[in-house]
């Protein structure tokens, strides 16, 4: 069983809260976070910290306030769950560079959710190498209790893995119109973790690049709502 199913009592179970990779129960949020409780963990993946700026550098301008909202959702799901550890799979800046030129409100926001908990980044293909100043512990990757953490999932995974990179996103047709919204990916072996960040959209799970990583009768895309995250079979995902 890939979902823990919760019944009621009124003989109709409501939709299943966790999902179960290695025997550990993990929630999805819908914010696009993932709660690990039984070690107080909150993950996250693909922040991409000052997008705006980085391609303002380059010319193409986007309203740069990303940073703030992002870490402004990262704070409120912080504020509720009150995690001991906090681990950001890779990507957390857009670029290593716009990391060493964090604004100083950015920096102390951050220093202010890092207080009295363990803080683990990740590095990912944006952000291979991260400043000293952003505090945490940086590292390629990470295990807990036997599930890997890390920013590109791998194929080959040894271990059951949770891992970002690929942002997926999911397509379904329900009452008569096309719904596309981000998503959690997986088959009971590894989760692919929805992009955080403000300004990261999402790639169909049934793309290409998500070859060669799931079993596809396994197969399920947590789809995010407004408050909750809803389970989805492949049979019933459509391509973009």
């Amino acid at each position: 069983m890939l979902r823990a199913n919760i019944n009621t009592g009124t003989g109709m179970p409501e939709l299943p809260s966790v999902i179960l990779l290695a025997h550990h129960a993990l929630k999805p949020l819908a914010a696009g976070a993932i709660y690990w409780e039984a070690e107080q963990t909150l993950i996250v993946a693909d922040l991409h910290l000052e997008k705006g700026a980085a391609y303002a550098a380059r010319g193409k301008m986007l309203p740069p306030y990303d940073s703030r909202t992002t870490l402004r959702g990262l704070a409120a799901l912080i504020m509720n769950l009150a995690p001991s550890r906090i681990v950001a799979l890779g990507d957390s800046f857009h670029t290593s560079e716009v990391a060493t030129r964090l604004g100083m409100e950015d920096r102390d926001e951050i220093a202010r959710l890092q207080e009295g908990r363990e803080w683990f980044w990740i590095t990912g293909n944006h952000d291979p190498e991260l400043p000293l100043r952003i505090g945490g512990i940086v590292c390629a990757a990470l295990t807990i209790a036997g599930i890997t953490l890390r920013h590109e999932p791998s194929p080959d995974a040894a271990t059951p893995e949770i891992a970002g990179h690929l942002h997926p996103a999911a397509r379904i047709a329900r009452r008569g119109e096309v719904v596309r919204r981000k998503c959690f990916a997986t088959d009971g072996s590894r989760i692919v973790m929805p992009a955080f960040g403000a300004y990261t959209g999402g790639l169909n799970v049934l793309d290409e690049a998500f070859t060669g990583l799931f079993t596809r009768p396994r197969l399920e895309a947590w789809m995010m709502g407004r408050s909750t995250v809803y389970p989805v079979l492949a049979r019933s995902l459509l391509p973009d």
